[in-house]
């Protein structure tokens, strides 16, 4: 193998940078009475090749034997023996900057979650339940006669938050009161006649204006006008009379009332309501009340399911009808 001084070239082939030229020519040109040598034992330095050799590394520099031009040319001459290229070549390589690797701008890259597909089991238990209404369960359910238990309870849950105990059982009103229930296989004709087997005579004994002997209440005027019609059977001779607020003014229905005597009176509660209160309906000679109760309208509602409907039947019953019954002149039925 060829020294560092048997071949000059190495020095020249071996494109050190700048702090290795400054180190080989100090050791060509330096003071030849201060020798030293490398930590490798073989290439021989100058003083100040040797200063800087210890100064330069202190500044985050090569270690102490890449200074060395022996170390150097030894490690360019092997390289250059591998490779087989040339010594232009090699300097090219060497001197050559190494292009910095370029950083790609990282675009965002779009993410897309793929979510579970529901089962039949998760689809029911997330579905929020429906509400029932009271059509859908009316609907289901088997039509049932009303009872008078069914209008005592009404009256118990209507009047139990402002009425004390024994106030409720003052509204409490005896079995002898009400009349036989419908059991929904009479029309209104046949119970009207079942109810009222005496109806000729009672109807030739009234003669009291501003009273009706037999009063009907339903949940609307055209309720009202079905009833009328469906009662031909059972009124014969009687006269019958509107008492509902449709088209006509409770003061043209006090001025009839007065005029004439009605045996049958058949209209809505509301209107009802009023009456009594201007006095153009007189309760004494009443001697049935009956309510349309099992009827059930479009939304298969009851009238008794009606709440305001319902408040004002109540009214009605305070306002004489429950002393009547009591006293054994007034019976209440059911339709």
């Amino acid at each position: 193998m060829k020294t560092f001084e048997e071949e000059p070239s190495l020095r020249v082939r071996k494109a050190k940078p700048f702090h290795f030229q400054t180190a080989a020519w100090l050791w060509m040109w330096g003071d030849r009475r201060a020798i030293t040598h490398c930590t490798c034992g073989q290439g021989r330095l100058g003083f100040l090749a040797l200063l800087m050799m210890v100064m330069i590394p202190l500044g985050g520099a090569d270690p102490p034997c890449s200074w060395c031009p022996f170390c150097a040319g030894m490690r360019s001459f092997e390289a250059s023996d591998g490779e087989g290229g040339g010594d232009t070549a090699m300097m090219q390589q060497e001197t050559a900057p190494v292009p910095a690797l370029s950083k790609k701008t990282e675009q965002p890259k779009e993410c897309f979650l793929i979510q579970p597909k529901e089962t039949n089991e998760d689809a029911t238990k997330t579905r929020k339940r429906k509400k029932k209404k009271i059509t859908d369960v009316l609907a289901k359910s088997e039509p049932k006669p009303g009872t008078p238990e069914d209008l005592q309870k009404l009256m118990k849950d209507y009047y139990s938050s402002n009425r004390s105990v024994i106030e409720l059982e003052e509204l409490t009103l005896p079995d002898f009161c009400f009349l036989k229930a419908n059991d929904l296989t009479h029309s209104l004709s046949s119970y009207l006649k079942e109810i009222c087997p005496k109806w000729v005579k009672l109807r030739k004994n009234h003669s009291e204006n501003k009273s009706v002997l037999m009063l009907i209440i339903c949940g609307s005027a055209i309720r009202a006008l079905e009833l009328i019609r469906s009662m031909t059977a059972f009124k014969g001779d009687s006269k019958v009379m509107k008492l509902f607020a449709k088209h006509i003014k409770v003061q043209e229905q006090v001025k009839l009332l007065e005029k004439r005597v009605v045996h049958l009176g058949v209209g809505t509660p509301g209107r009802i309501k009023e009456l009594i209160k201007q006095g153009g309906l007189n309760l004494n000679p009443l001697k049935f009340l009956v309510f349309d109760w099992n009827w059930r309208d479009q939304k298969l509602r009851r009238m008794m399911d009606i709440p305001e409907i319902r408040k004002e039947v109540f009214e009605i019953l305070e306002m004489g009808v429950l002393s009547l019954c009591k006293s054994e002149s007034l019976k209440l039925g059911l339709f």
